[in-house]
Formats: structure tokens, C-alpha cells, sequence
């Protein structure tokens, strides 16, 4: 579902052994998950589905604890639902993925190019992300939550979105940190270097 070759580069750039894999055994052995991708939520819960994914997702993220981080799709497929398809999520947080509705006619979709993120205090993913730094994005869909437990960051295009969450061990980015440069890469240190 896309992106999972530039992840994986993007861990090695920052000294973290990162494995691309489907093997059930191999991410309940893993310290930590990653739940990149690019495409329709539909496609994306539908190969979950199909791999066995969803199960071991639940087993180690709900009941093991384990760390995960969603990047792009990877974020929406762990909301409750999307408009984009008919599936449910992984329904990890409360929140839905609402697609783009926008008034101001110089807005483009997909939203693609370099934002900021406004930062809410205390993020343990963000926690090293400097006041205005850029991040990449590439979307057409968007996260919506009404908790503010949940928010981590919020980005402005054409009104306010969520583009980064965080709940215990549930970790979601809207942009693609391994497209965003050295902001990026800390950001995937920092999920890295998480206390499991």
C-alpha cells in the first residue's frame, strides 16, 4: 500500500533496524509497529483483512501495549470509519476520516506540499520538532476527532485538521516524516526511542 520501501529507508538513515513485513511472527516479535501507506482506506482494511494483520494488530497494540505509529492511510485506517469507503477501521481511536470540503477555491485536493504543525505541549512524538518546521503531506482525506486527549497537532489547510494524534501507545501522522527531512527523521527517532 505504498510507501513502505521509503519508510523502511528512512528508519536505516537514523540507525533503527526496520523489517517490511507480513510475517505474523515477526511483528509479534517486533518492539515496536509501523502502519505506513498510501491508497483508499478500503483497500487498505481489505488487505489487513486478508494478510491476518488485523488480529495481531489488536493482540500486540490493545492487549501487549506495544507502540505503533500510522503514517498517512496507515493514520486513517486506525480511526472508526472513513467517507472515502464503506469498511470499518481498526477502530484504535475515537475519531473518523472526513474527506476535504473546502470553501476556498485557491485550495487544491489532494493536499500535497509542505505545511507546519501546530504543536500541542507535552507530545512525546513531537517533542523535539522545532517551532515551524515543514512537513510533507500528500492526502485527500483528513482525521477528525472531537477529544483533545487525542491531539497531538493540528495543521491548518482551509480550516483546522488533525495531523498528528497520540493515546498511550497509538501513534498517528497525517504527513510522511520520511519525506520531511531532518524534522522527519527525528520525529522517527523519537517513536523509536519509546519506552516499551
Amino acid at each position: 500500500m505504498g510507501n513502505l520501501r521509503s519508510v523502511n529507508k528512512a528508519f536505516k538513515r537514523v540507525g533503527i533496524d526496520a523489517r517490511v513485513t507480513s510475517d505474523l511472527n515477526v511483528i509479534r516479535s517486533a518492539n515496536r509497529l509501523i502502519l505506513p501507506g498510501v491508497g483508499h482506506f478500503d483497500r487498505g482494511m481489505f488487505e489487513l483483512k486478508e494478510r491476518g494483520l488485523i488480529d495481531v494488530i489488536y493482540e500486540q497494540v490493545i492487549h501487549n501495549a506495544k507502540p505503533i505509529l500510522g503514517i498517512c492511510l496507515g493514520m486513517q485506517l486506525m480511526t472508526e470509519f472513513s467517507e472515502e469507503g464503506n469498511l470499518d477501521g481498526l477502530k484504535l481511536v475515537k475519531a473518523q476520516t472526513k474527506k476535504f470540503e473546502l470553501e476556498n477555491q485557491g485550495l487544491k485536493i489532494p493536499h500535497i506540499g509542505w505545511n507546519t504543525l501546530d504543536v500541542n505541549t507535552g507530545s512525546k512524538l513531537l517533542k523535539s520538532v522545532l517551532i515551524d518546521s515543514f512537513f510533507y503531506f500528500v492526502h485527500s482525506y483528513y482525521v477528525k476527532s472531537n477529544s483533545n486527549d487525542l491531539l497531538c497537532s493540528e495543521t491548518q489547510y482551509g480550516h483546522s485538521m488533525v495531523s498528528s494524534f497520540e493515546k498511550e501507545n497509538i501513534f498517528g501522522v497525517q504527513f510522511h516524516p520520511e519525506k520531511s527531512h531532518q524534522q522527519g527523521l527525528e520525529l522517527l527517532q523519537n517513536f523509536a526511542s519509546l519506552d516499551v
